[in-house]
C-alpha cells in the first residue's frame, strides 16, 4: 500500500471549476451560503478534482512498478474508475490518498485493479477502485450506430428519436492544464510545448459531463438553491486509444440520459431514491471516448435520513 498526503486550497477549486464550466453552488466561495440547509459550512472540492488526483497517482504507481507493460501486452485498452463519495472535502483540509496493492484477475476478463481511498481527519471521503480492462466495465452495451449527424443538432437539446440531451464542447489545452493544476497534478507531465507533447488525461473530458448535467437542470428550471443535489458515485470507463488521439479544438459531443427515479434504485441502506444519469463522450464518427454513470441524491433527503437515525 502507498499513502500520500495533500491539501487543496480554495484557489485550486476556483481554477478547476472554471476550467470545466462547473457552476455548482457547492464549490462557489460566495454562493455556497445561498444553498438551503447547507451542512458543509463552506465550499467543497469537486468530485472530478479528486478523480483526477487519483488518476495521476495511479499513473505514477503503475510506472514505478512497470505495470504499463502488462497493460500494453494484454491490450487493456480501457481505464475504469468506480468511486463512492462518503463525505465532502473542504479546502485547507489535509487528506491522505491510499492505493492498495495491485491485484490481477482473469475472470470474467483480465483485470488489473487497485482499491483506492481518500481520508481526512479520521473520516472517509471516498472509496473506490481503479481497474484496467480490455472492454469497458460500465455502459458497454449502448449502441450509437443509429444516431443522426450530431453537427446539425442544436446544442443543449434532445437528440430527435432518442432520450439523449446533447451538450457540445470544444477541447482546449489551456483548460486541461488548468484543471490538472487545480487537481494538484503537475501539468508538465502531460503538456510540454517545447517538446510538442500534449497527452490528455483520462478524467478531464469526463468532468465536462458534470457541467452538461448542470446545464440540463438549468433548462428544466431546477432550483439549485432550494433543492441542491450531491453526487454519491461515479462509474467511469475511458477508451485510452481514442484518448491518445485528442488534440486542441477537437469537438466533444456529450450525451446525457436521465433514468426515472425508482424504489429499486436507492442509496445504500436507505430508502432515498437515486437520480441516475448515463453520460457518453462521443468524438468524430460517434467513437465513444468515455462512458460515465453518475448518481445523485437531494441533499435534503440525506439530511433527513441522518436526522432520522439520531
Amino acid at each position: 500500500m502507498t499513502t500520500k498526503f495533500f491539501t487543496f486550497e480554495q484557489i485550486h477549486i476556483e481554477v478547476a471549476r472554471n476550467a470545466s464550466d462547473d457552476f455548482n453552488l457547492f464549490h462557489d466561495k460566495h454562493k455556497w451560503l445561498q444553498i438551503m440547509h447547507n451542512p458543509f459550512k463552506g465550499p467543497i472540492v469537486l468530485g472530478y478534482q479528486l478523480n483526477t488526483l487519483i488518476e495521476d497517482q495511479m499513473r505514477l504507481y503503475r510506472e514505478a512498478r512497470n505495470e504499463n507493460k502488462i497493460i500494453s501486452e494484454n491490450k487493456l485498452r480501457f481505464s475504469n474508475y468506480q468511486i463512492t463519495f462518503v463525505n465532502a472535502l473542504k479546502p485547507a483540509t489535509p487528506f491522505q490518498l491510499e492505493i492498495k496493492k495491485t491485484l490481477i484477475k482473469t475472470i470474467p476478463q483480465l483485470t488489473l485493479g487497485n482499491r483506492v481511498s481518500i481520508k481526512s481527519k479520521g473520516k472517509t471521503i471516498l472509496l473506490g477502485f481503479k481497474k484496467e480492462t480490455q472492454t469497458p466495465l460500465f455502459l458497454a452495451g449502448t449502441n450509437f450506430s443509429n444516431l443522426p449527424n450530431l453537427n446539425v443538432i442544436p446544442d443543449k437539446t434532445i437528440i430527435p428519436g432518442t432520450e439523449f440531451f446533447l451538450k457540445r464542447k470544444f477541447l482546449n489545452n489551456g483548460n486541461v492544464k488548468n484543471f490538472l493544476s487545480g487537481s494538484l497534478v503537475e501539468q508538465s507531465d502531460y503538456f510540454d510545448e517545447l517538446t510538442h507533447t500534449a497527452n490528455y488525461p483520462e478524467v478531464f473530458p469526463c468532468s465536462l459531463a458534470s457541467g452538461a448535467l448542470l446545464e440540463k437542470a438549468q433548462l428544466e428550471n431546477h432550483d439549485f438553491k432550494r433543492n441542491p443535489m450531491v453526487y454519491t458515485s461515479h462509474e467511469i470507463s475511458v477508451d485510452r486509444e481514442y484518448l491518445s488521439r485528442l488534440k486542441n479544438d477537437d469537438k466533444l459531443y456529450i450525451l446525457v440520459k436521465q433514468h426515472p427515479e425508482s424504489s429499486s434504485n436507492t442509496l445504500n441502506q436507505t430508502d432515498i431514491m437515486l437520480r441516475t444519469y448515463d453520460c457518453f463522450g462521443l468524438l468524430h464518427n460517434h467513437d465513444v471516448l468515455f462512458r460515465v454513470r453518475m448518481n445523485l441524491v437531494p441533499l435534503e433527503e440525506i439530511l433527513k435520513s441522518l436526522g432520522d437515525k439520531k
